[in-house]
């Protein structure tokens, strides 16, 4: 089946739990329609470029996927109906990367420099 990465940003004034519900609730819609979710990463909440109705921030998610293409529409369609998601990106890809994304590297670097400045 072909591999996508998905990245969608939901409302700020969702709760941190409301936001990884998401995650858990487009996994089921893909694995009833005959996918599976191989990774999630929830991002947190970040400031966005401009605003998307009427919301400065938003709560990123980011979804590793083996899909059929019928049930990423499917995931898409569900995700566009859905109140609490504002944006949605989906990206065909030919291989996984392995380990965190770079986002969430990103963060994990940072942290090592606060501590080697410290000591």
């Amino acid at each position: 089946m072909p591999l996508y990465e998905h990245v969608f940003i939901s409302r700020q004034d969702l709760s941190n739990a409301q936001a990884e519900g998401l995650i858990e609730h487009f996994g089921t819609v893909l694995a009833d329609n005959g996918g599976r979710l191989i990774d999630s990463e929830y991002w947190g909440v970040k400031t966005m470029a401009y605003k998307i109705n009427k919301n400065r921030k938003g709560h990123y998610a980011f979804l590793r996927t083996d899909a059929p293409s019928d049930a990423v529409q499917e995931m898409e369609r569900l995700m566009r109906l859905h109140d609490d998601v504002m944006r949605v990106m989906t990206i065909k890809v030919d291989e996984h990367e392995e380990g965190p994304s770079i986002q969430m590297q990103k963060r994990d670097e940072r942290d090592d420099r606060r501590r080697e400045r410290r000591n």
